[in-house]
């Protein structure tokens, strides 16, 4: 069939098939693109299976060996014969320090977030952004002798002052010496998580819809009323995605703790006191010194950080998944 001008049209579409649309090409780049994705998380589950199956391997024979309950057991012994040892201080010390830091630095972290994204003027607040973004990658061996070296005194001070006004409280109820102890530990962690979650915090802020945000403020709503109604309700999963990312630096960290915490194996929530220890700072201390048996319980116990970290970020999904259907339902 010719058109007025003499050039040929192109011939009809056929039933169900769109005249205007390419045909879809059998191997195309959408198809490489969709199989390096699957590959790529395919991968993942596969490293995530393999290192949870060498743990156990390395596991076994510490715990078939161990004269005491590995749950309950707060004591370490490795390597006495007979061995006894346990993961109940060290998991302990572990949590305990990483929920205090995400107390200390959670509520500054979304001041800071939200004093960038929506009070302090653009050219400020870039290079605080800058800044805050480097202060992320600090090596946490920088913030450990910093913590050990310079933070000391002044939490000792600290300490002492808790202790004399604050005593009746059974977690500042220690006498002292007041020296390296969970609450140095655990102030150095909140530092060393505060740029991580206010990073995070400020990016999801900054992306809520600006119709939302005029919208409050068109009603006659403050600024502060505008950010608790807008803000927060529309960036909360990304607060509480923010906030897990955190808690597994925090869960994870070795070196400062290392460096911050008592070394003590009790299971206590004495905060200023000397003592504490955590699954990864034992890891990095005992390894060394470790004989075979030794080896393996340290091992044993990175098995139960592996899990802990595991459910806390299974939590985590499963808090962020049921905010988005229940965001999507209302909707």
């Amino acid at each position: 069939m010719a058109t007025t001008t003499g050039v040929p049209s192109p011939p009809a579409a056929g039933p169900g098939e769109g005249g205007s649309l390419p045909r879809k090409r059998p191997l195309g780049a959408e198809m490489l693109f969709r199989g390096t994705t699957t590959a790529a998380g395919t991968m993942v589950l596969v490293i995530i299976v393999a290192i949870a199956v060498f743990l156990i391997w390395q596991a076994v024979p510490a715990l078939t060996d161990n004269d005491a309950n590995f749950l309950t057991e707060e004591n370490w012994y490795a390597n006495d014969n007979p061995p006894r040892f346990g993961i109940a201080a060290t998991a302990f010390g572990t949590v305990l320090t990483a929920v205090i830091a995400l107390l200390l630095a959670v509520p500054v972290a979304l001041g800071i977030a939200l004093c960038l994204s929506h009070y302090a003027p653009k050219r400020v607040a870039t290079p605080l952004g800058f800044i805050i973004d480097l202060l992320a990658a600090v090596p946490s061996v920088v913030f450990g002798l910093w913590g050990r070296d310079y933070f000391f005194e002044p939490v000792q001070g600290l300490s002492r002052f808790l202790h004399e006004n604050l005593g009746w409280l059974p977690i500042f109820g220690s006498e002292g010496p007041y020296g390296k102890s969970v609450l140095l530990g655990s102030i150095v962690l909140a530092i060393m998580i505060l740029p991580i979650v206010t990073s995070l915090s400020r990016e999801v802020f900054m992306q809520t819809p600006a119709q939302n945000e005029e919208a409050a403020l068109a009603l006659g709503a403050t600024k502060w009323e505008m950010i608790r109604t807008a803000v927060l309700p529309f960036g909360r999963p990304g607060i509480i995605a923010s906030v897990m990312l955190g808690l597994g630096r925090a869960l994870g960290e070795t070196i400062a703790l290392a460096l911050t915490l008592g070394g003590v194996y009790k299971v206590s929530f004495d905060l200023i006191g000397p003592g504490g220890t955590s699954i990864a700072a034992n890891i990095a201390t005992r390894f060394g010194e470790a004989n075979e048996v030794g080896r393996s319980a340290l091992i044993a116990s990175g098995l139960v950080l592996f899990a802990i970290t595991l459910v806390v970020n299974m939590i985590a999904r499963a808090i962020v998944y049921r905010r988005r259907e229940f965001v999507g339902g209302s909707a």
